[in-house]
C-alpha cells in the first residue's frame, strides 16, 4: 500500500495535469499567434487563397502538435523538478523533521545542482546556521536548568538544616542567634539568586530597554561605592578613588548601577582583610573609562576566559560567596548600552575590571558646564 502511494506520488510529480494545462495554454497561444501571422503574410505575398478545408486541416495538425509538445514539456519539467527540486526539498524536509524531534545535530550537506541560482544552497546554509544556534541554545538551556537546580538546592538545604536545629529544645541564646543568622543569610542568598535570574532573563529576552538620560557618571560611582561602606569597614579595606569631575554620559543610569554594584561587591567580597580596592574614572579618546581593581584572590587565565558566563565559578573555595550570575549580568548590561568590558588578573595578586563607555549621539563624553 505504501509503495503504491509512493508510486502515485511519483506519477503525479512527473506528470501534473495543472502543469500540462499551463504548458498547453502557453504553447497554444504562442503557436496560434505565429501561425495566424504566417498565414496572413503568406496569403498577401503569394496571392494564393487559402481554402477552409486547408485551414481546418492545418488547425487540427497544429492542435495535435501542441498537445504532444505540451505533454513532452510536462514530462521533461517533471523529471527536472524530481532531480533538481525534489531531491533538495526532501533533504530539507527530512532535516526539519529531525529538528522538530529534538535532534539539533542534523546538518544539510552542500546542495550541488545544475542551476546555481535556484537558491537551495542559500537555504541549506541558513538551515545549518539555525540548527547550530538551536543546538547552542539547547545546551545553554540544559546547563542553565542544571545550574539553577544546584544553586537552589544549596541555600534550601541550609535553611532546612538550620530550621530543624532551631526546633531542638534547650538551645542557648547564642546558638539560637547563630542558627537564625544562618537561615537569614541563606534566605538572602536565595532571594538574590532569584532576582538575578529574573533580571538576566529579562535582559537576554530584550524585555528591558535602555532609558537614556544625561547624568554625572562620577557621582553615580561614588553613590554606589558608598553603599558598601559597611562591608569595607568590616574588613578594614583601603579604598582608593581617582574619579574625574564632570564626566557626563548619555545612557541608562539604572542599568549601569547594576554594573557598578556587582563590580564593587565582587572586589570587596574577594579581597581579604586589610586589602585594597581602587576605583578610577577617566576620559580617554572620547570614552569614559572606569577601572575597578582589587588585591584579592585574583583569577587564573583559564578561568578568565569564562568569567562572564552564567553560573561559572572558577574558584570553588569562594563559590559560597556568589551564584555565578553577577558578571553575566554585567556583561549583558554593557552589551545593551553599547560599551565594552575586559578583565586583567593574576591569581593571588588581584584583578582589574575595565569598563569603556562610548556615549552620546556624537560618540563623545559630555563635559559638565563650568
Amino acid at each position: 500500500m505504501k509503495g503504491g502511494t509512493e508510486q502515485r506520488r511519483r506519477t503525479v510529480w512527473l506528470f501534473s495535469l495543472r502543469r500540462y494545462v499551463i504548458f498547453f495554454a502557453t504553447i497554444a497561444f504562442a503557436i496560434t499567434c505565429s501561425m495566424l501571422l504566417f498565414l496572413n503574410t503568406f496569403a498577401r505575398t503569394s496571392g494564393i487563397e487559402l481554402t477552409r478545408e486547408y485551414v481546418e486541416s492545418a488547425a487540427k495538425m497544429t492542435a495535435l502538435n501542441i498537445a504532444l509538445l505540451s505533454a513532452a514539456a510536462t514530462v521533461i519539467d517533471g523529471v527536472r523538478r524530481k532531480f533538481m527540486v525534489g531531491r533538495p526539498v526532501r533533504m530539507i524536509a527530512r532535516a526539519a523533521d529531525r529538528i522538530m524531534q529534538g535532534d539539533f545535530s542534523v546538518r544539510i550537506p552542500p546542495i550541488r545542482s545544475a542551476d546555481k541560482l535556484d537558491g537551495f544552497d542559500v537555504i541549506g546554509d541558513c538551515f545549518n546556521k539555525m540548527a547550530r544556534e538551536l543546538a547552542g541554545m539547547e545546551t545553554l538551556r540544559t546547563d542553565f536548568i542544571a545550574n539553577v537546580s544546584h544553586e537552589l538546592k544549596t541555600p534550601l538545604a541550609v535553611i532546612q538544616n538550620y530550621g530543624t536545629m532551631l526546633q531542638q529544645p534547650g538551645l542557648s541564646e547564642e546558638q539560637r542567634i547563630e542558627y537564625a543568622k544562618a537561615v537569614t543569610d541563606a534566605s538572602r542568598r536565595l532571594a538574590d539568586l532569584i532576582t538575578n535570574i529574573l533580571r538576566l532573563n529579562k535582559l537576554e529576552n530584550q524585555q528591558i530597554y535602555p532609558s537614556v538620560e544625561t547624568y554625572d557618571l562620577g557621582e553615580q560611582l561614588c553613590e554606589c561605592l558608598l553603599a558598601f561602606e559597611g562591608a569595607w569597614e568590616e574588613k578594614e579595606l583601603d579604598i582608593e578613588t581617582d574619579i574625574a569631575d564632570g564626566v557626563m554620559v548619555d545612557t541608562d543610569a539604572e542599568l549601569l548601577s547594576l554594573v557598578w554594584n556587582n563590580l564593587f561587591s565582587n572586589a570587596i567580597k574577594f579581597t581579604g582583610p586589610h586589602g585594597r580596592v581602587s576605583v578610577s574614572l577617566r576620559e580617554d579618546r572620547g570614552d569614559a573609562v572606569v577601572r575597578v581593581a582589587d588585591t584579592g584572590c585574583g583569577i587564573p587565565p583559564e578561568v578568565g576566559k569564562h568569567i562572564f558566563e552564567k553560573f561559572y565559578q572558577g574558584d570553588t573555595s569562594h563559590a559560597t560567596q556568589g551564584n555565578g550570575l553577577g558578571l553575566a549580568l554585567v556583561k549583558r548590561v554593557i552589551d545593551i548600552v553599547g560599551g565594552d568590558i575586559s578583565v586583567s588578573s593574576e591569581a593571588g595578586v588581584g584583578s582589574e575590571f575595565i569598563v569603556r563607555l562610548g556615549r552620546g549621539a556624537d560618540g563623545k563624553v559630555q563635559k559638565a558646564p563650568e
